[in-house]
């Protein structure tokens, strides 16, 4: 199974389990955007529309996965540039493309397995990755030939 950001691989350890990442908020997205009002005549107006993007994707160790300080660094150099969107893989096959979330708080969670003072690359940590889906990136334009 794998669990890719664009080229980083999530789960290239089998014996780290990267690939348990949880979606922890897989089923609290409601596809459908909906607004209510009210007419001066007191009458309730509902308008509802299908969402496009903007599924929040948090994926989070939750005891099951784990990585070294190595790839969390790299997720952090990841999610430093700004407007950046990535193709996200999930296990199941399914793609999405995605963003940093970072009005959910920290985009890049990591915390030690065990606590050391200098850890090396190698040294684990449980991770939470705050992601949103956003429209696939468009495609270069071509010059046309002169």
């Amino acid at each position: 199974m794998q669990l890719t950001l664009d080229s980083l691989d999530l789960a290239d350890n089998p014996d780290l389990g990267g690939e348990q990442m949880e979606w922890v908020d897989e089923f609290d997205w409601d596809p459908v955007a909906q607004e209510q009002d009210r007419s001066l005549t007191g009458a309730l107006i509902v308008q509802e529309g299908i969402k496009l993007y903007g599924r929040p994707i948090t994926l989070s160790s939750n005891g099951g996965a784990w990585f070294t300080l190595a790839k969390v660094r790299a997720l952090q150099a990841m999610a430093s540039v700004r407007g950046a969107v990535h193709l996200l893989t999930l296990p199941t096959g399914a793609q999405h493309y995605v963003t940093w979330n970072r009005v959910a708080g920290a985009v890049v969670q990591a915390s030690a397995l065990h606590r050391t003072v200098a850890p090396d690359d190698d040294w684990l940590y449980q991770l939470t990755l705050r992601l949103i889906t956003v429209a696939p990136p468009s495609a270069p334009e071509l010059d046309p030939e002169p």
